[in-house]
């Protein structure tokens, strides 16, 4: 998902697709530990997807700080 895609999104759906990206990565662990998981770029490419969602909830977080400061 690109960042402007996930900029058009609620906090509340991105909240929902951060924990379902959270839970996939936990899955994906699980693969690897037992030698199931073939495709091993999968956890960076989901890792990215963790990050630019906590990335894009902490800017609105801050533009929040800052508009209650002014």
């Amino acid at each position: 998902m690109k960042v402007d895609q996930i900029r058009g999104l609620s906090d509340e759906e991105i909240i929902a697709r951060l924990d379902e990206a959270r839970e996939e990565i936990m899955n994906l662990r699980f693969q690897q530990a037992t030698g199931e998981l073939l495709d091993t770029s999968q956890l960076g490419k989901v890792r990215k997807k963790i990050a630019r969602f906590e990335t894009i909830l902490k800017e609105r977080e801050m533009e929040g700080a800052l508009e209650g400061e002014s």
